[in-house]
């Protein structure tokens, strides 16, 4: 009897410690990360930081690579597909590859209006707004129809695009938005303190005429007091003619242009030609996260571009003036 009564006992306790390990498990079991997909690495970066520990991040577009033109892989319709939330930078910047990875994707919690769905432009001051239709303008090869999209190259504009993805997250999460909430407010703190010291590192060259070679820096040159005069594209995205380069080594001789700006992913045979008539350095910027080696955050991406600007103002021998 007692060894009966013993074995019954032994049920009821492995029983409980059953149910008990069950319960832990669906009540104490972390909460699964939210899958943020984003078109671009600097979204990403900044979905990072402002997600922590409850995101994972998957950028389509690699750094390396021109915004404006990346392949529509099937496998970034499967990451898509399995998206909480998608992030894009907006402005039509990413109208020939997007639609059709949303498409393709079938998740209609990501399309724009959905749940899962940031427009990182949303609340952005926009610069070079174009007047007239914007169908036409993009017929004339004009690829910045809603205003210059590149706002991300600069860094204060930055917090805002943490805004609109810090709401994207609490929609999702709303029991971790004081996480959320915390890691907010700790980006937006490191940003001001980094445009503080990025402002004062370059403001002995303030005012320092340059040439661009696509419509990319506006942003940048609008925080960082450069004088961007021409641009070796006639417009964004239209290769230039003869005809072109030629205004463009006018220009640049007749404002003593020493500097080129261009990105890695844009041929630098025009560039290199313009030089060899202005004998002006040419230097290549990261224009997103991963554009160069190294470039591993947000904030790598402006500590990385402002040191090979000084390098390329003093090869050029363009000199600091002096500041208070």
């Amino acid at each position: 009897m007692k060894q009966h009564n013993g074995s019954i006992w032994t049920t009821i306790v492995a029983t409980v410690a059953i149910v008990v390990f069950s319960l832990s498990s669906v009540f104490g079991r972390p909460a699964k990360k939210l899958r943020v997909v984003t078109s671009l690495p600097d979204l990403a970066s900044i979905a990072q930081e402002v997600g922590g520990s409850h995101v994972e991040t998957f950028s389509i577009a690699k750094g390396y690579q021109d915004p404006h033109f990346v392949d529509p892989k099937p496998s970034y319709m499967i990451k898509l597909q399995k998206a909480d939330l998608f992030v894009q930078v907006g402005l039509d910047l990413e109208i020939g590859w997007v639609p059709p990875l949303l498409d393709g994707a079938r998740n209609p919690n990501i399309l724009p209006g959905g749940k899962g769905y940031v427009d990182a432009s949303k609340g952005v001051p926009l610069l070079e707004i174009p007047v007239g239709d914007p169908t036409k303008l993009r017929a004339q090869g004009d690829i910045h129809v809603y205003g210059n999209p590149h706002y991300w190259l600069d860094p204060l504009r930055g917090k805002i695009i943490a805004d609109n993805i810090y709401d994207g997250l609490v929609r999702l999460r709303p029991e971790f938005q004081a996480d959320f909430e915390r890691n907010l407010k700790q980006f937006k703190q490191k940003i001001d303190q980094k445009t503080a010291e990025w402002i004062k590192r370059l403001t002995p060259y303030e005012g320092t005429k340059i040439v661009a070679y696509h419509n990319s820096w506006p942003y940048f040159d609008e925080r960082f007091g450069f004088d961007i005069v021409t641009f070796v594209e006639p417009k964004p995205g239209i290769p230039p003619t003869p005809k072109q380069l030629v205004s463009v080594i006018k220009t640049m001789l007749q404002n003593d242009v020493r500097v080129i700006i261009i990105s890695p992913y844009y041929s630098k045979k025009s560039s290199e030609l313009i030089a060899s008539k202005t004998h002006a350095q040419i230097v290549e910027l990261a224009g997103s996260v991963g554009g160069e080696p190294g470039i591993k955050t947000y904030f790598d991406l402006f500590d990385y571009d402002i040191n090979k600007l000084i390098e390329t103002f003093q090869k050029a021998g363009i000199q600091p003036h002096a500041t208070e």
